[in-house]
């Protein structure tokens, strides 16, 4: 008994601490985000500082390591000491360590919330160069807004690579080959198994996503009046080739003229008994000069204030994204609030990046046009068949995208003075089948702010993209074949979101939908 008692004591203390510093984090990086000033980027390294070192504190690591040999604990205690285990293995390095990987970070953060791509002496925000990627025929714009756009990666470069050696340093100290392996680790994933999931996905949609590029590169081919086989990065509507062009009859942001995204989003949540119009008072949905030029959603204290950052413009783009966003919304906003402050969050990145892209891409589907967007049946009808295909080729481009980041991001940890620019374009080549530019000499791959921001996080998404592949099969199959139900909602929020991070993700998954994370469901929609 009176074990137990110093446990609860020991975890309650940890759960206050937490309380405190994470606050003071979430806060000063929301501020950083939002207004590019760097006072902001300089306090969010101090607070980021601040919290690691709540982490790395050696008597803490050890009375977690005793308290886990504690036969008699309970599942909340066995699973809180785990999350902070984690959390304090990387985070057992000396003090100084710590404040430089931070500093370096925030530092390269600030780099590309700043920069503005230019073409002709004209500044370009991230919307205008999407704009001219989507409708533009241009070639030569196309072509230098395309180079403009990794710029930034010439930028960060040196700093990153720095980085990026840093992290590997840090890991070794804590018996890792490099951050790569580590953080694999402490995310509770095999790597093996990961990757050969990611193979696998590889092998089974090679024929299809083949067949489907060629037919998007003539279809590009024959708009800008060109051969296939001239067909370059510039000529698609992503800096990275991460998601597909609309054709004609797949371009929805006509549909959106004069929509209220907001409001569209508010019914699509509503529908499924899930409230998210609360959290729209503390959000910043809007284009503005220095802030953050992409999307996210932040849970600033675990008690209800969860926030998103949006650039919403009337486009089919900005509504699937601000789906996606909110679905991550609505997962942190009914978390259950009695379990411990360190449960309240998701099992793992990967299952509210599931939820997130489970909304997101409802932007493309029959059943949300009709009741949401008010496409007319008929108009709905004479779509279906080209979103269909288009959502396919969709799924199977980002996925490669997203096999891409991952493949060489292993190869940047594990050998970060290897030929990096040639190694890119070799992947995305072999992976992507883009041809690269002419020149391959630059750091393009520098240009995405996630090897800096968010490192070895991208294989998540993928993950996420099989989850709520599962997810949605389950619903349909199991609670109701129009998906936007109270019944597909309660389900959600109880089994799903309430829980937590009570489970680890694959067990959340199979309590849900009766089996682990099963790859098949992706592969049988999309391959």
């Amino acid at each position: 008994m009176e074990t137990v008692q110093t446990v609860d004591t020991f975890l309650q203390d940890l759960n206050d601490q937490m309380q405190k510093l994470l606050k003071d984090v979430t806060v000063a990086s929301w501020m950083a985000q939002t207004t590019g000033d760097p006072e902001w980027a300089e306090k969010l390294s101090e607070a980021d500082t601040k919290f690691n070192l709540m982490f790395s504190q050696k008597d803490t690591y050890e009375k977690t390591l005793e308290f886990l040999k504690d036969e008699s604990l309970t599942e909340v205690q066995k699973r809180q000491l785990e999350l902070f285990l984690n959390s304090m293995k990387e985070n057992q390095l000396p003090e100084e360590v710590l404040a430089d990987l931070s500093k370096r970070s925030s530092e390269l953060n600030l780099l590309f919330n700043t920069f503005a791509p230019e073409v002709n002496g004209k500044k370009y925000s991230a919307n205008e160069i999407r704009d001219i990627l989507i409708n533009s025929d241009d070639q030569e714009l196309r072509k230098n807004i395309w180079h403009a756009s990794k710029d930034v990666g010439k930028v960060v470069e040196k700093g990153l690579l720095e980085l990026v050696k840093k992290r590997n340093e840090a890991a070794k100290l804590l018996g890792y080959d490099n951050h790569h392996q580590m953080a694999f680790s402490l995310q509770e994933l095999d790597r093996e198994e990961v990757f050969s999931i990611f193979q696998n996905l590889l092998d089974q949609s090679k024929e299809t996503y083949s067949t489907m590029k060629q037919e998007l590169d003539e279809r590009l081919a024959k708009k800008f009046g060109i051969e296939a086989s001239e067909i370059r990065p510039w000529h698609y509507v992503d800096p990275f080739f991460q998601e597909a062009p609309p054709s004609e009859t797949t371009n929805l942001d006509p549909f959106y003229k004069g929509k209220d995204i907001v409001g569209i989003t508010t019914e699509t949540f509503q529908a499924m008994g899930i409230e998210v119009s609360d959290l729209y008072e503390k959000s910043d949905l809007y284009p503005r000069e220095k802030k953050n030029p992409t999307a996210f959603c932040t849970d600033i204290d675990r008690e209800g204030d969860v926030r998103v950052l949006c650039n919403l413009t009337e486009s089919a783009y900005w509504m699937e994204t601000n789906l996606h966003e909110f679905g991550h919304a609505a997962y942190f906003k009914y978390l259950d609030s009695t379990l411990p402050f360190s449960l309240r969050t998701c099992s793992h990145t990967l299952t509210t990046e599931a939820i997130a892209m489970l909304f997101g891409k409802m932007g493309k589907d029959p059943r949300w046009l009709k009741n949401f967007l008010k496409v007319d049946e008929e108009t709905v009808n004479e779509l279906t068949p080209e979103l269909q295909k288009y959502q396919q080729l969709q799924m199977l481009i980002s996925a490669r995208w997203i096999i891409t980041f991952v493949f060489f991001e292993k190869e940047l940890y594990e050998n970060p003075d290897q030929d990096l620019n040639k190694l890119w374009w070799k992947t995305v080549q072999e992976i992507q089948l883009v041809t690269p530019p002419d020149s391959t000499d630059n750091p393009d791959w520098a240009a995405k702010i996630h090897f800096t921001l968010a490192p070895v996080y991208y294989q998540n998404y993928l993950l996420g993209e099989l989850t709520a592949a599962q997810l949605q099969r389950y619903i349909e199959e199991s609670i109701s074949p129009d998906f936007f139900t109270k019944e597909a909602g309660e389900m959600l929020v109880n089994s799903y979101f309430k829980p937590a991070a009570l489970y680890s993700w694959n067990e959340k998954i199979k309590l849900v939908t009766g089996e682990k994370l099963n790859p098949a469901y992706f592969v049988e929609l999309y391959c």
